[in-house]
């Protein structure tokens, strides 16, 4: 007779259910992915994951489980161990015969499958041991159909294993193998609990979707479908087995070049905003026809729910096991491990079978490329794949590459795509501030689709007032709209730009520099630093040769808003100095690259904001210690932590409803509804809210009737809130207009 023993409760599964559905999942990963390891590799995975809950065995955690599914029981806490902890003692006698590298990774990768808080106490394993788990090895090794051994006389072994981690610091010789095993156990292991595939798709090559789209412009030609590849990506899919970083200017195809070069390999698609994520997860889904693809970011549930009529449940619960093919993600969602956080081997783990594409790195804050480099170093080390794109990089982030102890200079390619012959852009330095130049603006509106940038909110709020005053033919477009009104505008400017009889004018921050596929005829922006501006000049002429002699890009020199705080006052500067031989010029392609090129040479960056905050942030690097932070303090590091999400006090007073039915429902139901408040907040910086904002009173309560806030992510912001929905126009938070909560 088998005995049963039990690995959860909810959905009640016996730890050989558990245990199969791993086995299932590792035969899955192992056929698709087989080629990205050793053999030797396959071996102890599949150890780890035929003995990683065997632990689970232990008298003490089965009566717990018995608890939760109702029965009486009495517990016994006092011989109570995490059951990563006693695994490994029941590995089999044959695991000692392979290399002690081997077998070290091995223990660690089960013994620490879950990180505790609480160190391994060598008293009570050896009891829990001795008294409990070696005396019923049989009925262990029968139950789960293994070969589990009596380990007492490596027990000391074992347990000096268990105390010396492996460390990304120490980087031993067998450090890739401990984060494989370890990282791979985790994907497993959380796709079995989930019950979700570990890999969808994986026979996918997403050439055949390039050569889809491109199959009518071929057939219309006469020609194969790859003489219709432009140079980048005819480059992109020639090098598709090496790690690059490609500078193209846009409009050059740079997302299929991205899927000829990510080939048939699993691959993690990343931007730094999530409406461009956004725009290319519906572009692969919709136009390319591609349903297996993955969205991951913050709000991605919101997105999948109000875009996917069906099948948006499955979409999501595949994004977040990381099973799709192709995955469209934001950075904080994959690539926080070189913050060493507590599990972080599972991101890195499936970075070593796949290719990143990490698109605009430019658009990052300094600090934020700092660990991006890195994480690039990680994913070499492991043996996964990279390809940098941007429209402009920064030299200093080459520089850091290129003189990496990590990366050599043969392991990566670089290359430049740039078209002179395309004319897209005149500019004109205008010393005055922009502020002046309204009338200009309206003037041109009568014709033209005119775009105004501004550095700031309060300078974009300045100027639509200004504008308003005089025509109607005026939105505005800023990042201070809770996001359901976010969505709406997002849209309006999408249509505005389909519409080609459309006029008029649209003023709006450098939200839109990367995030929104928009080519208006004419562009006046304030200053500020080159790579910025290249991004907006993107939004003017994007699709087009511009032919006329006057300017189209009118760049205001004097009092730029956002200088200091914004943007580094010295590199803004010298960005200003830098344009002044191109004013009343063409700007050429090849130009902006030189430029911001030489703007951010290591060099030139001495003294600045810029230059302390990246190398600061690579010495935090060094310093970090594994397994200090959670995986929430990694994320929270990843995202702006300036940043506070709220929610305008009349919106949250006309939604009240929601607050108090989240008060009366249960856990499954407040699921929906928090869905439906973070539609109601918007994401702003401290130093604009502090002394602002309350908390949200709605509590909930615990079994033993403590109380608890519901939300305390979410802040009421004392500040009035302005939007119309039936004309889809207003201010968004009024900065301006405080609130006298004082009663």
């Amino acid at each position: 007779m088998i005995i049963l023993f039990l690995a959860k409760s909810n959905p009640k599964e016996t730890l050989r259910e558990h245990t199969e559905e791993l086995r299932s999942r590792y035969e899955i990963l192992r056929k698709a992915y087989g080629r990205s390891f050793e053999e030797r590799i396959w071996t102890l995975l599949r150890y780890a994951v035929d003995y990683h809950d065997a632990g689970k065995a232990h008298e003490p955690f089965q009566l717990k489980i018995l608890k939760a599914l109702g029965e009486e029981v009495t517990l016994m806490k006092d011989l109570e161990v995490p059951h990563n902890y006693l695994s490994p003692f029941l590995l089999p006698e044959a695991v000692f015969t392979l290399p002690k590298k081997d077998y070290q990774a091995l223990i660690q990768a089960i013994a620490f499958h879950h990180e505790r808080n609480v160190e391994p106490d060598r008293d009570l394993i050896e009891r829990a041991l001795s008294e409990d788990l070696w005396p019923k090895l049989a009925d262990i090794n029968e139950h789960l159909a293994i070969e589990g051994s009596n380990l007492k006389k490596r027990s000391n072994r074992i347990l000096i294993e268990m105390k010396k981690r492996i460390k990304y610091s120490d980087r031993k010789t067998n450090y890739v193998d401990y984060v494989l095993l370890k990282g791979l156990l985790h994907r497993l292991d959380h796709a079995a609990s989930a019950h979700v595939p570990i890999e969808v798709d994986s026979e996918q090559d997403f050439k055949q979707l390039v050569d889809q789209g491109f199959a009518k412009l071929a057939s219309d030609k006469k020609i194969p479908v790859e003489q219709v590849y432009r140079e980048l990506q005819t480059y992109a899919h020639e090098h598709r087995k090496e790690n690059l970083i490609i500078i193209a200017q846009t409009g050059m195809g740079k997302t299929e070049a991205a899927l000829l070069w990510a080939s048939n390999n699993k691959t993690f698609f990343t931007l730094p905003l999530r409406v461009s994520i956004n725009a290319l997860f519906d572009r692969v889904y919709r136009k390319m026809n591609y349903k297996n693809v993955g969205l991951l970011h913050s709000s991605s549930m919101d997105y999948l729910t109000e875009n996917l009529e069906e099948d948006w449940e499955v979409v999501s619960e595949q994004s977040r096991h990381f099973a799709s093919k192709l995955l469209f993600t934001t950075i904080d969602q994959i690539l926080k491990f070189p913050f060493l956080y507590r599990g972080y081997e599972k991101e890195l783990a499936t970075m070593a079978y796949s290719s990143l594409v990490i698109d605009e790195i430019q658009a990052y804050d300094p600090k934020i490329a700092a660990v991006l480099i890195r994480a690039l170093e990680m994913i070499y080390l492991v043996g996964g794949r990279f390809l940098l794109m941007t429209a402009t990089l920064p030299s200093i982030y080459l520089e850091t590459l290129q003189e990496s102890e990590i990366i050599p200079q043969e392991a990566f390619q670089v290359k430049t795509f740039v078209d002179d012959t395309v004319i897209r852009h005149r500019i004109v330095l205008v010393e005055k501030p922009i502020v002046e130049d309204v009338e200009k603006m309206i003037a041109l509106a009568e014709t033209k689709k005119v775009l105004v940038i501004a550095n700031t909110v309060k300078q974009a709020m300045e100027l639509y007032g200004m504008i308003r005053e005089k025509t109607d033919k005026v939105r505005v477009f800023h990042s201070m709209y809770i996001q359901k009104h976010r969505a709406m505008i997002e849209k309006e400017l999408l249509a505005f730009d389909d519409n080609e009889q459309a006029t008029g004018i649209w003023v709006t921050t450098q939200l839109v520099e990367a995030s929104i596929d928009i080519d208006f005829d004419v562009l006046f922006t304030e200053a500020a630093t080159l790579d910025s501006l290249c991004q907006r000049f993107g939004r003017c002429y994007r699709r087009r040769q511009y032919g006329k002699t006057g300017p189209n890009v009118f760049i205001y020199t004097v009092e730029p808003s956002g200088a200091g705080y914004i943007y580094d006052e010295e590199i803004l500067e010298r960005s200003i100095t830098l344009l002044k031989s191109f004013s009343g010029e063409i700007l050429p392609e090849s130009e902006k690259v030189k430029l911001v090129s030489e703007l951010y040479k290591r060099d030139n960056l001495k003294d600045t904001e810029f230059l302390k905050k990246f190398d600061g942030a690579l010495e935090q690097l060094n310093i970090f210690d594994d397994y200090t932070l959670s995986n929430k303090d990694a994320q929270k590091l990843l995202r702006d932590i300036q940043a506070e999400l709220v929610i305008p006090c009349d919106v949250y007073d006309n939604h009240s409803y929601l607050f108090e039915e989240l008060e009366q429902v249960d856990k499954e139901e407040r699921a929906e509804l928090r869905r439906q408040i973070t539609k109601l907040t918007v994401s702003l910086r401290k130093n604009a809210t502090r002394g602002r904002t309350r908390k949200i009173p709605h509590k909930g309560k615990k079994q033993n009737g403590e109380e608890y806030y519901l939300l305390p992510w979410i802040q009421i912001l004392d500040l009035k809130y302005e939007f119309n929905e039936v004309s889809k126009t207003g201010l968004g938070v009024l900065l301006d207009q405080e609130i006298d909560n004082q009663i």
